[in-house]
């Protein structure tokens, strides 16, 4: 069942007791908390140089270049994040506590795979970098949506002390 943000039903705790020992005992835990940082600043990196040529025509290669790895981690961390949250919750995707996110993330996927496509098939440069803005855009929101989530299972733990 999705998390109880959309559904008006009684709130459910972002983690059982069980879950949050299961989310503090995994590596997993770890590899999302590096690898979030890390694709954020490919983000920002990459963000700089799409708007560099957008705005200049210069610098195609490097913007191109920049997707691709911000792509490739963005990948990374979709399979690794399944991975926690098969240890922490017990299903790879969709758990109730992140189903929204997880959905979410999906059309991020979809819009970093569109400008691949687009790479490949040989779009124009311009069609390529709207897609690549498109898919920026979806990822600054479901970033927040994380984000949001990290700050609510703080204060769901202050709660408890």
């Amino acid at each position: 069942m999705p998390s109880d943000t959309l559904t008006g039903l009684p709130e459910r705790p972002l983690y059982t007791p069980d879950e949050r020992a299961r989310r503090d005992a995994t590596i997993w835990t770890v590899v999302q908390g590096v690898l979030a940082p890390i694709q954020f600043a490919v983000f920002l990196i990459s963000l700089v140089l799409v708007i560099r040529y957008m705005v200049t025509g210069a610098g195609y290669e490097a913007a191109t270049l920049s997707i691709i790895v911000k792509t490739g981690i963005l990948l990374t961390i979709m399979v690794t994040g399944a991975i926690w949250e098969k240890v922490v919750f017990g299903q790879y995707l969709f758990a109730p506590s992140f189903f929204w996110e997880d959905v979410f993330s999906f059309a991020v996927i979809a819009l970093h795979l569109g400008y691949v496509w687009a790479l490949i098939a040989g779009w124009p440069t311009d069609t390529q970098m709207w897609i690549a803005l498109a898919a920026y855009g979806a990822y600054v929101i479901n970033a927040g949506q994380f984000l949001w989530k990290l700050r609510q299972a703080r204060l769901d733990a202050e709660a408890r002390i």
